[in-house]
């Protein structure tokens, strides 16, 4: 007891000597913490009274909303940190037993030890739970900055300004546009006469024309450098594969602009750009990468010739097609220099709507004739292969949902437009665009994705059909979610936030489900899982073979051992993950109730399939009849059992029959089995000498046993023969019907030789009142001699008749002829 008593008091002394040590480093911690809080709350504090001010641009709160995300982030993970400490600490607390309670007393030891533990709990406690408020005043907060932002949003994009229709704005509108455009030439020719700009243009013109010449050499020569690189790749292969297509077509893209990045470049070095010209210049880059994505765009799409529902259009249009797509692209950069000059241009709103309201007719008319050339190429194509054959070719709902709304919008731009709508029209008609095209882009790489498959597996063409041609295209939809929000109007902040809460996951009961907790889940179950068939394989082709267990009984043992690990494996990744389901019992019993009423009968099925496994009356390889049904056993699974039947078709039985029902194994346990042959002998054969044939056939094949010896049962007098049975104990009973065929055939040439009749059936007739039969038959006969005499009567008058007519009729055969001779006169006088 000393000794013990002499550990714990060490144990104390360590403690305590480690909380000493602790404490300078603790205190820097809480300094370091202290000062963190301190700036949260003079930024929680300033949040508040912009939210409640209301003053602020879009752009101060994004910056606002930015830091307050910052500080949720870092309370977020704070709030769980030690949380594997607390539990130990909390275990060992209660290792303790409960506190004592007034006028208890406990050992001095025990109080010491349970001041120090409560004091740790406490000082990780503390941290946890300030970090949990901090979380929830952030969060409040970027709600509320949000909620203020959408609103500013929908009201601005609600918002009804001067109609583009109105005459009057027109020549404002003109002059405003001049004069923006001869402030930004005379700022350049301002720049151009500075000093300053000669003076640098003069020490960097070596450096200006040599980026001047790349970047002409790059947009000019950009695609016969790459159909020169393109002819180089082919020499490594891929060669018709579609890939180093895709690859030139991309260097088509990348080399112009490289050239462009080069002339910007130049102009930067000269400096005769003024303010507004550095503005513009900034975006060149963005309007040139615009180009040149719509262009590669049109040429992916029909140059390669990818089958797509979204532009489908004939070979004659696809020309017209292509023009229309650098269109959308012409636009879309026209849009975008409007907007930027209306930044630093002091130009009003009817100007403005003046300006845009031509760019938005246009796209409206490029997508009414896009949607227009599809709909011919639709309806060509399903006159040709009919309804069915054009949704066979691919048409997909999803695609053509998407396409009609997105015309649909287009068409509704212009109107809005025309009604002063101008926020709403640009919001439909210009994503609307951009959609097409991200939309288009989805196909291109979808077919440059499944080529590469091709080409590594070696499958050509054929792997643009595959599954992983499909997987492939849904992965790209989803990655493109993101883009197709942000063209829409969806504010970066709104994804981050989606983000967030995505990876934070959802509480269920007292469990978070967060992603991390699922794909540790899904890890350590799939790694359970492959260990689990490794096992599997290793005892069904290694290790069970070399026993001497049957194969019913190998068989149950790897079936055994696959649910034994997938249960395994499932508990496992549940507690790896950190997932606590007890807070789903309720849910779960629930649940199990209504799975027995609901499902009975594959429970019962299931508990039968245990049964089988473990009982084993009925194993792998073993020939049983059941239900009528007669064959052997191949598989045995939790829910049925397949049996394959003589004529080799497969019968799935729910093992609740195999259990329940009667069940005649014919091999259960070994393969001995009885045969009987029944052999029938004329009436008059000495039935001894029949015997002695039957019991040498019998014991002459060598699948009888002679242990116990077979035997000759005189089964009695039939109606036609005299009824023998062969009955004999078989080595193998698989091969019945071939003993019983071997003998019918020995037994048929041994009763042959010995002149044994093998009789069939025969019957004799007896007929109880032949004198009636015969006095029948005699009437008969004077019947029909009477009837024979009338007939005969009725000739002879008939004759008589035809006599007395004679001299009146005439001769055909006469008058046939005298005919003939008239017209042989008259042809003679006609010929003289």
């Amino acid at each position: 007891m000393i000794a013990v008593m002499r550990g714990v008091l060490n144990f104390l002394a360590g403690l305590v000597l480690l909380i000493s040590l602790a404490f300078p480093a603790l205190a820097q911690l809480d300094e370091r913490a202290k000062t963190y809080y301190e700036d949260w709350l003079r930024t929680a504090g300033r949040a508040e009274s912009v939210i409640d001010a209301s003053r602020a641009s879009n752009i101060a709160l994004e910056q606002l909303r930015n830091e307050l995300a910052d500080f949720r982030q870092t309370f977020q993970t704070k709030r769980s940190e030690n949380g594997e400490r607390i539990l130990t600490l909390e275990g060992q607390l209660e290792a303790l037993g409960p506190s004592p309670t007034e006028g208890e007393e406990e050992p001095e030891d025990i109080a010491l030890l349970r001041q120090a533990l409560t004091q740790q709990l406490n000082l990780l406690r503390v941290p946890r739970i300030v970090a949990e408020e901090a979380y929830s005043r952030a969060d409040g907060l970027i709600n509320e900055v949000d909620n203020i932002v959408r609103e500013r949003l929908t009201k601005e994009l609600f918002e009804r300004g001067a109609s583009p229709l109105n005459p009057e704005h027109w020549p404002d509108a003109l002059g405003d546009l001049t004069h923006a455009g001869s402030a930004i030439i005379n700022e350049t020719l301002s720049q151009l006469r500075n000093d300053t700009t000669l003076e640098r243009m003069g020490d960097a013109w070596a450096g200006v024309l040599v980026l001047i010449l790349i970047g002409l050499l790059l947009i000019l020569c950009g695609r016969p450098l790459a159909h020169r690189a393109g002819n180089f790749l082919r020499r490594y292969g891929a060669r018709g594969s579609g890939v180093w297509t895709f690859v030139v077509s991309l260097l088509q893209v990348l080399l112009p602009l490289l050239g462009m990045i080069f002339l910007i470049a130049a102009v930067e070095v000269t400096g005769i750009l003024g303010v507004r010209g550095s503005i513009l210049m900034d975006s060149v880059l963005d309007w040139a990468f615009i180009m040149l994505w719509f262009h590669w765009l049109g040429e992916r799409l029909y140059a390669g010739q990818i089958e797509n529902d979204l532009l489908p259009v004939q070979e004659g249009n696809q020309a017209e097609t292509r023009f229309l797509i650098d269109m959308m692209a012409v636009i879309l950069v026209l849009q975008d220099a409007i907007d930027i000059i209306l930044q630093f241009e002091n130009i009003p709103d009817s100007s403005a709507a003046v300006y845009a309201f031509p760019l938005i007719v246009c796209a409206a008319l490029i997508l009414l004739r896009l949607h227009r050339i599809g709909a011919k190429q639709r309806r060509a194509q399903a006159a040709e292969n009919g309804e069915e054959g054009a949704i066979a070719a691919g048409t997909n709902r999803v695609i053509s949902v998407v396409r009609r709304v997105i015309y649909l919008l287009g068409f509704a731009g212009p109107v809005l437009a025309a009604l002063g709508y101008l926020n709403a029209a640009e919001a439909v008609v210009y994503p609307s665009m951009i959609t097409l095209a991200v939309l288009a882009a989805l196909f291109v790489l979808q077919r440059f994705f499944a080529d590469i498959y091709g080409f590594v597996t070696r499958k050509g063409a054929a792997a643009r059909d595959s599954l992983f041609a499909a997987l492939i295209g849904f992965a790209l939809a989803l990655m493109s979610l993101p883009l197709l929000a942000l063209v829409w109007g969806a504010r970066v902040a709104d994804l981050t936030e989606l983000w967030s809460n995505f990876l934070e996951g959802f509480q269920v009961g007292d469990t978070r489900i967060s992603p991390t907790a699922f794909l540790t889940f899904a890890t350590v179950f799939a790694i359970g899982y492959g260990l689990t068939r490794l096992v599997q394989g290793s005892l069904r082709n290694a290790l069970l073979p070399k026993t001497s267990i049957d194969v019913g009984g190998q068989n149950a043992i790897v079936s055994g051992m696959g649910y034994i690990g997938v249960f395994l494996a499932a508990i496992v990744a549940i507690s790896m993950a950190g997932l606590d389901l007890s807070s789903l019992a309720i849910v779960a019993g629930a649940l199990s109730v209504g799975i027995g009423f609901g499902l009975q009968t594959i429970v019962s099925n299931f508990v039968s399939g245990i049964i089988l496994l473990v009982e084993r009356p009925v194993s792998k390889g073993d020939w049983i009849e059941v239900g009528g049904l007669m064959g052997y056993v191949r598989n045995i699974s939790v829910r049925s059992t397949r049996i394959e039947t003589f004529d080799r078709t497969d019968v799935i039985v729910p093992n609740s029959d195999l259990i329940t029902g009667t069940v005649t194994n014919y091999t259960r346990g070994n393969t001995v089995g009885r045969v009987i042959v029944p052999v029938g002998a004329a009436y008059g054969t000495d039935p001894r000498k029949v015997e002695a044939i039957l019991m040498e056939v019998a014991k002459a094949h060598p699948m009888v046993l002679m242990v116990p010896s077979p035997s000759v049962v005189f089964q009695g007098f039939g109606a036609d023969s005299l009824d023998f049975e062969i009955r004999a104990i078989l080595r193998d009973v698989n091969w019945v019907l071939s003993v019983k065929s071997d003998m019918n055939y020995e037994i048929a040439r041994r009763f042959e030789e010995e002149g044994i009749e093998i009789p069939f059936a025969q019957r004799d007739i007896w007929i109880r009142n032949p004198e009636a039969l015969a006095k029948s038959a005699s009437s008969e006969a004077e019947a029909a001699s009477e009837t024979d005499e009338a007939a005969g009567g009725a000739a002879y008058a008939a004759q008589n008749v035809a006599q007395k007519r004679q001299p009146d009729t005439p001769d055909l055969r006469d008058l046939s002829r005298d005919d003939d001779t008239d017209n042989a006169g008259t042809d003679g006088d006609g010929d003289r």
